[in-house]
C-alpha cells in the first residue's frame, strides 16, 4: 500500500554511434552556415582590398577611410603620400586607403 510498485527497466544497451553523430549535426550545420554567410565574404573582401593596395600606383586618385580624397604622390612600404590640395601632402597608412577613384574624378569635385 505505501510502497509503490517497482517497474523493471530494460538494461541500457551500447550507445548507438549514429545517434551520437546526429547530436552533433546541428552544430556542424550552424558552423557551415556561419562560414558561408560571415567568414567567407569577409575573407573575400580582405583579399580584394589587399589586391587594390598592391596595384596602387603614383597618380592614382584615392579616398581614405576618413573620407579625404587626393592623388597618390609617393608610395612607401607602409605609408602613402597623398596630395589633397596644391602643395599639401599628407602621409596615410596603406590600409587606410578605402577606394581608388576613376581618373579625373578629383577635377569634378
Amino acid at each position: 500500500m505505501l510502497i509503490s510498485s517497482a517497474y523493471a527497466q530494460a538494461a541500457a544497451g551500447a550507445p548507438d554511434a549514429a545517434g551520437s553523430m546526429m547530436q552533433f549535426l546541428p552544430i556542424v550545420l550552424m558552423f557551415v552556415v556561419l562560414w558561408f554567410l560571415m567568414i567567407r565574404p569577409q575573407q573575400k573582401r580582405a583579399k580584394e582590398h589587399q589586391a587594390m593596395l598592391d596595384a596602387l600606383a603614383k597618380g592614382d586618385e584615392v579616398v581614405t577611410g576618413g573620407g579625404i580624397a587626393g592623388r597618390v604622390v609617393k608610395i612607401g612600404e607602409s605609408y602613402v603620400a597623398v596630395e589633397i590640395a596644391e602643395g599639401v601632402e599628407i602621409q596615410v597608412q596603406k590600409p587606410a586607403i578605402a577606394l581608388v577613384l576613376p581618373k579625373g574624378t578629383l577635377k569634378s569635385l
